[in-house]
């Protein structure tokens, strides 16, 4: 390749790259702003008299801060509940051959395919006659059906991935069944499995619809909260944008700190 085109590969690149990151930049410099700063016009490009003002009036007055734990504790319980049975299930479609193997595994993925608006009914009607109305676990039993599919998804093409010639010298070395799953098949498979808990931490953490609909002031969910600032006489661009970013900044961080097996996860077994 010539060096213009280098040089043009690399400023479409960087041109790209500026794009995408310029709306979160432009939500976390407005948060940042005083409110004659946020409204004026033209709008600045960055704080001139940067202040925390918007954070703590999201936080303490208008109950972000509980807001965003019930949000960890709904993705992490999901997360954890779709990794504790989604591998088991992964691992058996991967190494075994059973009698409508195809239509389970089809079961599992049209799990997917269903739109959440058709469901919300229903499932607040059992919600309601379950009495599971205003709690974490009626949201976590909810994501867990559709972060299921995901992990097993994700999970069983990477075993899949694992010889099993390894299988069968870890039988010779008295491993059982669950001894290889646990010691062979889990570790080898890491990569996949962070992205499938990554995949599904981030569904759980900002799913809108059910939690707005299954929730009530007492366990509502982050992304609701940041609907309450919404009224039809006002914007509060500054906590509005305040509140984005802390929505968004724990995702950010968890996927910078995982992104090696991220990136490793996602092109583990396309080239066989």
């Amino acid at each position: 390749m010539s060096r213009g085109a280098r040089l043009l590969r690399a400023a479409a690149i960087l041109a790209l790259t500026l794009f995408c990151l310029f709306p979160f930049y432009w939500m976390v410099a407005t948060s940042l702003k005083t409110t004659a700063e946020a409204l004026a016009s033209p709008p600045t490009l960055w704080p001139h008299a940067p202040t925390l003002e918007h954070y703590r009036v999201a936080l303490i007055d208008k109950g972000v801060g509980p807001s965003l734990v019930n949000s960890l504790i709904v993705a992490v319980g999901t997360t954890g509940l779709a990794l504790a049975l989604g591998l088991p299930a992964a691992y058996a479609i991967a190494r075994y051959e059973f009698r409508l193997k195809r239509d389970l595994w089809f079961w599992f993925i049209s799990h997917r395919m269903l739109s959440p608006i058709c469901v919300a009914l229903p499932f607040f009607l059992i919600a309601r006659s379950l009495g599971l109305i205003d709690t974490h676990l009626v949201l976590i039993l909810l994501y867990l059906t559709f972060n299921l599919p995901v992990v097993i998804w994700i999970c069983a093409d990477q075993f899949r991935s694992v010889p099993v010639e390894l299988d069968e010298a870890a039988v010779i070395d008295g491993l059982g069944r669950f001894g290889i799953f646990w010691r062979i098949a889990i570790p080898l498979a890491a990569p996949g499995i962070v992205v499938s808990a990554i995949f599904s931490f981030i569904f759980s953490w900002n799913e809108l619809l059910f939690a707005l609909i299954l929730t009530r002031a007492g366990t509502r969910t982050a992304p609701v909260a940041a609907t309450t600032f919404m009224s039809g006489y006002e914007l509060p661009w500054g906590e509005i944008m305040a509140t984005g970013t802390l929505i968004v900044l724990p995702v950010t961080v968890f996927a910078l700190l995982v992104s090696r097996h991220l990136v490793r996860g996602l092109t583990m077994g396309a080239v066989k």
